[in-house]
């Protein structure tokens, strides 16, 4: 083999066939040994934390690792399909209900979903998209039955409502449909996050619970004065029962009093029946007489007796 220090290029054209044969050996190995690289390589795969590597092999599932790590794969033979191996938000597209009492919603809600399965959701849906329509059918489904035997109060009223556990039981039914049809998926919770009413309907409903409310109010106000005349009237009754009883307690009270101080006089004036007269006499004085008083007392009477002396 000669070399051309011109232009550095070997002449193959000078080098024997144990050369030529020598090189193309060369050649052959460093090709396979890239090759062997290359599919050795292509063999490794690695399972992150939170997600699923699905082995398949001519469309069907040969395997699945979820373990973090390093793995391998036949190359060329069997594919890999990554699925998430976490929780997963789905937002539900929103859709338009009727209501129990014919009136038109839109709902818009939002679901926690996950991949409990990865071998069943490739066979049933195929995909994580293909999964989440599926699951969207049957979320639809699902309220659109549970809010169809609902009135409109009922749903936008929390008070005294019967929508209590609403995403509970939509979720239970869920759930029970993708395990029937067994999608290898399962809905950790349900949430409804707006119902509106379609903006042609929405002034007219608003209108009628402004209605309804004041119509609600005024029976309020009317059961309230009501119960306070109904209160008053009582406690009227009540004061002139205390007033009566009280009186004729006092009646008597003052009767008893009154007879026994007369008792007491008769027991007292008794003892001195000419003392009792005196006492009378003057008191009679103190009603008859005054400083304008003039008095005609004929002669030999008690008055005249007592005034001139006589009686001591």
């Amino acid at each position: 083999m000669t070399t051309n220090n011109s232009d550095n290029v070997y002449d193959m054209k000078k080098m024997t066939p144990k050369q030529i044969k020598r090189y193309l050996k060369i050649g052959i190995s460093l090709l396979l040994f890239v090759i062997v690289a290359i599919v050795f390589i292509s063999s490794m795969f690695v399972v992150k934390e939170g997600e699923y590597k699905v082995v398949r092999q001519f469309g069907e599932v040969v395997r699945i690792e979820s373990e973090p790590g390093l793995n391998f794969r036949i190359p060329l033979l069997q594919s890999l399909t990554t699925l998430p191996n976490k929780k997963l938000v789905y937002d539900v597209n929103e859709r338009e209900i009727n209501t129990l009492d014919k009136k038109r919603m839109i709902i818009d809600n939002y679901a926690i979903w996950e991949i409990t399965d990865p071998g069943l959701m490739i066979a049933n849906a195929r995909s994580e998209m293909g999964a989440e329509a599926r699951m969207g059918e049957f979320i639809f489904s699902v309220i659109r039955s549970e809010l169809g035997s609902m009135n409109y109060e009922e749903i936008i009223n929390d008070e005294g409502s019967t929508r209590g556990d609403l995403n509970q039981r939509i979720t239970e039914k869920v759930n029970e449909l993708l395990a029937r049809d067994q999608y290898g998926i399962q809905v950790d919770d349900v949430r409804i996050k707006r119902t509106d009413l379609p903006e042609e309907n929405e002034q007219s409903i608003f209108n009628r619970m402004i209605s309804e409310r004041e119509s609600q109010a005024q029976r309020y106000l009317s059961q309230g004065e009501a119960e306070k005349k109904r209160i008053i009237a009582q406690a009227d009754r009540e004061v002139t029962e205390m007033v009566s009883k009280a009186n004729a307690e006092a009646e008597k009270i003052r009767a008893e009093g009154e007879l026994e101080a007369a008792e007491m006089y008769n027991n007292s004036f008794s003892q001195d029946p000419e003392f009792y007269q005196l006492y009378r006499t003057l008191e009679s004085y103190k009603q008859t007489i005054d400083g304008e008083t003039t008095i005609i007392i004929p002669q030999g009477s008690p008055y005249a007796d007592i005034l001139l002396g006589y009686i001591e």
